[in-house]
């Protein structure tokens, strides 16, 4: 049995996956493999509140972020560095250092990716793909325009930062198809 979980993406029902070969459900996308409660009350993802990251050094860390980005510290305490992003905020912590696996990575949204790209160049790190980077402890981060994503800052929030920023149309389109706009 399918059922739609509202992202057009199709669920299967325990009991079909139960009618498979163990090897078989093995070979399965992990969102096949996955099975829940219809009838259960689920909480809804509404944003992310931060994103960690493990680093080598933290200071170090604190500088190169802050020769890509505007940092603005919300706080410290010993082995991590909490980055303000408005109403979210980025985690730096020291850590071992698993180093880069080629497919784990997150994204950030900012308001001039131009910029971002010639300050990547300019602390030797080496841009690829749309905007994407890999810094000195495995992380890879992606960075994406706040125009051209569906990614939306209350407009309080916005204020409050220093910013006024619009979407494209391409942007709005996507928005409004989902209702949001």
């Amino acid at each position: 049995m399918l059922r739609d979980m509202g992202d057009g993406l199709p669920w299967f029902a325990w009991s079909v996956l139960a009618l498979l070969p163990s090897a078989a459900r093995e070979r399965l996308p992990t969102r096949c493999r996955r099975t829940y409660d219809a009838g259960m009350a689920r909480a809804r993802l509404v944003g992310i509140n931060h994103v960690a990251l493990e680093v080598g050094d933290l200071d170090a860390a604190l500088e190169l972020y802050g020769r890509l980005f505007d940092l603005r510290l919300r706080g410290r305490v010993p082995g991590m560095a909490f980055v303000d992003m408005g109403d979210q905020f980025l985690a730096l912590a020291e850590g071992s250092g698993r180093g880069p696996d080629g497919e784990h990575h997150f994204g950030l949204v900012v308001d001039d990716r131009d910029a971002v790209r010639a300050a990547l160049v300019e602390a030797g790190l080496q841009p690829h793909g749309n905007l994407r980077f890999i810094d000195p402890w495995g992380n890879e981060v992606e960075v994406v325009e706040y125009g051209d994503v569906q990614f939306t800052k209350d407009e309080r929030v916005l204020r409050g930062m220093g910013l006024s920023l619009e979407k494209t149309e391409d942007a709005r389109a996507e928005l409004r198809e989902k209702g949001l706009l």
